[in-house]
């Protein structure tokens, strides 16, 4: 039976989300309708792509339209992390893939797009392996761009968190226990709105903007996802010094977002201790990674060594967040 390829449409949401967090292979929920919605309407063109055999939903891509270098691109997505391809195992053989490929190929063509730009899950948050998915991309002529992610395997600090730190990292937190910090779980918008702050002062420091409004943090948390958003901060006596935002994506996977600190303390090492503090609670929860998210620029031509030094030092190991792009010729 031949695949279906369609653009999403809102009577779509509850068969997608369903097929995102109990169907696919490397879906997570920043590839749900309820995670993207929460960007205000007109934000994005959407460009979402349903991928059906039969009646049965098989594969999912979130994707806007965007123009990149003067050319109409389908971009998947630039709203979340993460975009690409979302399939299942029921569809994972290497000819259900390569009809697939071929047929999203055209597809994406024939209504108009002159490029192909796919973020794709890295495969730390992934259920399942979905290597055929990167053969593919690489048999269709896509080019590939390596970002570096950074990572604990939490099995090797269920017994003592700071044994796999560098012997100047397990220094730099016991210097951080000589200035009285405490650790917290941040549940109001007040405390929230005091993570923020100490999360703007950082980025502005590195010429930076934040990617979330404060009503976006909100949203996610009060209105969407509770369960899979938590925020932590450090303080010093009633001061916020410190702070970050996880992502849990399953019951495996913690991510660490927005990892922030006021620069006038960093000579009390609170940084040190907020992540030993947040590698603690994913221990007490019984995950498996810990991710630090990349440390790379510019499509991975650019490793930050000083951050990649820093990270490194918690006892890290590494893996690739991988994007496929492409330009659509007459020959495709």
């Amino acid at each position: 039976m031949a695949y279906t390829i369609d653009f999403y449409s809102p009577a779509d949401q509850e068969q997608w989300d369903k097929f995102i967090l109990t169907k696919s292979m490397n879906g997570t929920f920043l590839q749900t309708r309820k995670f993207i919605n929460y960007h205000p309407e007109g934000r994005f063109i959407d460009r979402s792509l349903c991928i059906r055999k039969g009646t049965e939903l098989v594969g999912v891509v979130l994707a806007c339209e965007i123009m990149d270098e003067g050319k109409r691109t389908f971009f998947a997505h630039k709203g979340t992390t993460f975009g690409g391809i979302s399939i299942c195992r029921n569809v994972y053989t290497a000819s259900a893939i390569n009809e697939i490929l071929e047929n999203l190929l055209t597809f994406i063509k024939e209504n108009g797009f002159e490029k192909i730009y796919f973020k794709m899950v890295a495969s730390i948050y992934q259920n399942e392996d979905t290597s055929l998915l990167d053969y593919f991309l690489y048999k269709f002529g896509f080019t590939a761009y390596n970002e570096l992610n950074y990572y604990l395997p939490l099995e090797k600090y269920r017994a003592d968190v700071s044994v796999p730190f560098t012997s100047s990292k397990r220094r730099d937190y016991r210097y951080s226990l000589k200035s009285g910090f405490t650790f917290k779980k941040l549940e109001t918008k007040e405390e929230i709105a005091q993570y923020y702050g100490v999360l703007l002062k950082n980025l502005e420091k590195l010429g930076l903007h934040a990617v979330h409004s404060l009503e976006d943090l909100y949203d996610l948390k009060f209105n969407r996802f509770d369960e899979r958003i938590e925020f932590y901060g450090v303080y010093l006596e009633d001061k916020m010094v410190a702070g970050s935002m996880l992502f849990y994506f399953s019951d495996r996977v913690v991510h660490t977002q927005y990892l922030s600190s006021d620069e006038e303390y960093l000579k009390l090492f609170p940084m040190d201790f907020l992540i030993f503090n947040l590698i603690q609670t994913a221990v007490d929860k019984n995950m498996d990674i810990f991710s630090f998210g990349i440390c790379t620029e510019d499509q991975g031509r650019y490793l930050n060594l000083g951050l990649s030094r820093f990270k490194e030092g918690f006892g890290t190991e590494f893996c690739v967040n991988r994007s496929y792009e492409k330009l659509l010729t007459l020959e495709d």
